[in-house]
C-alpha cells in the first residue's frame, strides 16, 4: 500500500514523521517520531480515561511540558484531546507531515507474524485475540478504531509485541500438553516485548559494525515487566515469556516461572477464585510480593538499611536471571553479546554486576568502572579480555514501531 505524498515529503520518511500510539485500558501514550533520524519530536500521556473525576493529559514538545486535568470519558475523547494539543501547542501534525500512524498491539497470536496495514478485518482479528490478552487487545483495538476515525487520510499500521518471536522453533514454542487442546485454544508460547528485543538486537549490530547474521546474543529487557531472549543471527530462537507475559523472569509485580500446581493449591486450600489467583500472580507478586516495593531505587535503599525482605527479593530476582543466562548460553552454543536494556537494565549497575558475577569461566564479566559509568548511549561494560561483549543498549520501542510502520506502508 502506498501513502499519499505532499511537497517535500517522502514515502520513505525522509521528511515525514510517524505518530505512534499505545492504547491501554485507561491510558493513551503517544509519540511523534522522525523514523529516519530517530528523534522524538513530541510525546504525551493521557491517563485515567473513563475513570471518575478528572483525567490527566501530559504533553511534551520543544523542552516544555504542558499538564492539564479534565474529565476524559473514553478513548475517543482522549485522542481528540491529544490531537487538539498538537494543534494548540505544537507541533502541527500538518507541518510534521504524518505519513503513518503506528499502533502497538500486545498480542498477535498465530495470526500476525509481522506489522500489518490496518483495515476492518485486522481490527476484528485483534479483537478476536482478546482471550489471549484480555487486558490489552480490546484497548488496542479501540485505540485503532478511534484513530482511524479521526485520521482517516493516513495509513494505520498494527505492530505486534509477539511478532518478533514468530520465528521460535516448535521445540521452544510448544507446551507439553494434549496437542488437540493446545490447538483448539491457542495454547503455545508467543513471547512479548518483541519490539524491544528486535530493536536492541539490531542496534547491537549497527553499533558494532558487524553483520547481524554473524551475532549470537542474549537480550535482557529488564523493566517493571522483564523478559529475556536468545537471538541467533537476528532471529529469535527462545524467549522467557509464554502464552502471556506472566511466564519467565521475576518482575516488578509478576511471579514469572511458578509451579502451575500452586494455582490448584490456592484454589482448593486457600479458597481463592481463579480471578483472585490471577490478581495475586500479576499484581501482588514478584519483587513487590516479596519486599512490598517494586521500585528498584527504593529496593536498594531498603537493602542499605538492612531490610531482609528487600535483600531476598533482589537475590531471587538475580538468581532467576542467572538461570536464564545460563540456559540461553546452552541454547545458542556461542554467545557473542549480552545486552541489558529497559529501565532496570539500562540504569541499575548493581543488578547488571550481580547477574554476571563469577561467570568468567563462561566468558562473561563486567568491568566495575565501565559498569558504573552513566550514559544514554549504547556502550560496552565488559573488560577487554572477556570472550563475550556485555553491553547496555537503551531501547526505543516507539522508534522501532515508527520504522516498521514506514516499512509496512512503503
Amino acid at each position: 500500500m502506498s501513502t499519499p505524498t505532499s511537497p517535500g515529503r517522502s514515502v520513505r520518511g525522509t521528511h515525514g514523521s510517524v505518530l505512534v500510539l499505545n492504547s491501554g485500558s485507561s491510558s493513551l501514550k503517544y509519540q511523534l517520531v522522525h523514523p529516519v533520524g530517530g528523534e522524538a519530536i513530541a510525546s504525551g500521556l493521557v491517563e485515567r480515561i473513563g475513570e471518575s473525576g478528572n483525567g490527566r493529559v501530559k504533553h511534551t514538545f520543544a523542552g516544555n511540558t504542558t499538564v492539564r486535568e479534565v474529565p476524559i470519558a473514553d478513548h475517543g475523547e482522549a485522542l481528540r484531546l491529544a490531537l487538539g494539543i498538537f494543534d494548540e501547542i505544537g507541533p502541527s501534525l500538518d507541518d510534521a507531515h504524518v505519513q503513518a500512524v503506528g499502533h502497538r498491539v500486545v498480542h498477535g497470536g498465530a495470526v500476525f507474524s509481522a506489522p500489518v496495514v490496518v483495515d476492518d478485518a485486522v481490527v476484528r482479528q485483534v479483537r478476536d485475540l482478546a482471550p489471549l490478552a484480555p487486558l490489552h487487545n480490546p484497548a488496542n483495538a479501540t485505540g485503532i478504531e478511534v484513530a482511524r476515525e479521526l485520521m482517516p487520510d493516513v495509513p494505520h499500521v498494527a505492530v505486534f509485541d509477539t511478532a518478533f518471536f514468530a520465528t521460535l522453533p516448535e521445540a521452544a514454542s510448544t507446551y507439553a500438553i494434549d496437542q488437540e487442546v493446545a490447538r483448539e485454544h491457542g495454547v503455545r508460547r508467543y513471547g512479548f516485548h518483541g519490539t524491544s528485543h528486535h530493536y536492541v538486537s539490531g542496534k547491537v549490530s549497527r553499533v558494532l559494525g558487524r553483520p547481524l547474521e554473524s551475532i549470537n546474543q542474549i537480550v535482557l529487557h529488564l523493566g517493571n515487566g522483564a523478559s529475556a531472549s536468545a537471538v541467533r543471527g537476528g532471529v529469535a530462537v527462545e524467549t522467557s515469556m509464554g502464552l502471556t507475559p506472566l511466564e519467565g523472569l521475576v518482575m516488578g509485580t509478576r511471579t514469572g516461572d511458578i509451579d502451575p500446581a500452586v494455582v490448584f493449591h490456592l484454589v482448593r486450600n486457600a479458597g481463592m477464585s481463579v480471578d483472585e489467583v490471577d490478581d495475586l500472580f500479576n499484581k501482588r507478586s514478584g519483587i513487590k510480593g516479596i519486599s512490598g516495593e517494586n521500585d528498584f531505587r527504593e529496593l536498594h535503599r531498603l537493602i542499605e538499611e538492612g531490610d531482609a525482605s528487600a535483600r531476598l527479593a533482589l537475590d531471587v530476582y538475580v538468581h532467576r536471571l542467572r538461570k536464564y543466562v545460563g540456559a540461553y548460553a546452552a541454547v545458542l552454543g556461542r554467545v557473542d553479546v549480552i545486552s541489558f536494556t529497559a529501565g532496570v537494565g539500562e540504569n541499575d549497575d548493581v543488578v547488571r554486576a550481580a547477574v554476571l558475577a563469577d561467570l568468567e569461566g563462561m566468558g562473561f564479566a563486567v568491568d566495575p568502572e565501565r559498569n558504573a559509568a552513566r550514559s544514554r548511549e549504547p556502550r560496552t561494560i565488559s573488560p577487554d579480555w572477556a570472550r563475550t561483549l556485555v553491553m547496555v543498549v537503551p531501547t526505543n520501542e516507539e522508534l522501532a514501531i515508527a520504522r516498521q510502520a514506514v516499512e509496512a506502508t512503503a
